[in-house]
């Protein structure tokens, strides 16, 4: 059990048979009146958000997320398949529960899965990756003196703002937290 005065971003609890990762919280001392703890919830398995406050003696039940590094290995169209590298078993996932992550995995890269109750709920993407570029315009010469950016299309189908001097071959850095062009590899 934890108290709600606990709550840090990515703390995971059940409530009401759901389960619940903190997104965001601000402790909230009023000059008048009690402390309250407000968060902005996500529901692990629909996917839904919601902003609720809480007492901070509020007791919550810890919910134990497993993480599991898995490989991709393959999309047939609607169904996405990973692979467990100790046990070789394959897990089926839909689009719902890739989508954030799929856009910068290629094919035999390693992600990280979450399983709440041995049910798989949500993908996370490496970090960092490396991606070649297939689709962009061409630099204008005389635009490398700003800061400014053009629309890139990689290899995964994502699109990521990267400088001018990138052309289409090269190979780029992307943070996949925040789809942001890193550095060219």
């Amino acid at each position: 059990m934890i108290s709600a005065s606990e709550l840090r971003k990515g703390t995971t609890f059940e409530q009401d048979g759901q389960v619940f990762v903190v997104l965001d919280f601000l402790h909230v001392k009023p000059g008048k009146g009690a402390a309250f703890v407000r968060t902005k919830l996500r529901n692990v398995i629909s996917g839904g958000t919601t902003d609720t406050t809480f007492n901070p003696t509020t007791k919550l039940q810890e919910a134990v997320i497993e993480r599991k590094e898995m490989q991709y290995l393959y999309n047939d169209g609607e169904l996405y398949y990973f692979m467990d590298q100790e046990t070789y078993e394959q897990i089926p996932l839909n689009y719902e529960k890739v989508e954030d992550a799929i856009k910068f995995l290629k094919e035999n890269n390693f992600a990280v899965i979450k399983f709440y109750k041995g049910d798989a709920f949500s993908v996370e993407a490496p970090n960092f990756v490396e991606l070649v570029i297939t689709e962009t315009e061409p630099g204008v010469k005389g635009n490398t003196a700003t800061n400014a950016l053009k629309p890139a299309i990689v290899e995964t189908g994502a699109q990521v703002m990267v400088p001018f001097f990138i052309n289409e071959g090269d190979a780029i850095r992307v943070d996949t937290r925040t789809g942001e062009y890193m550095e060219r590899v």
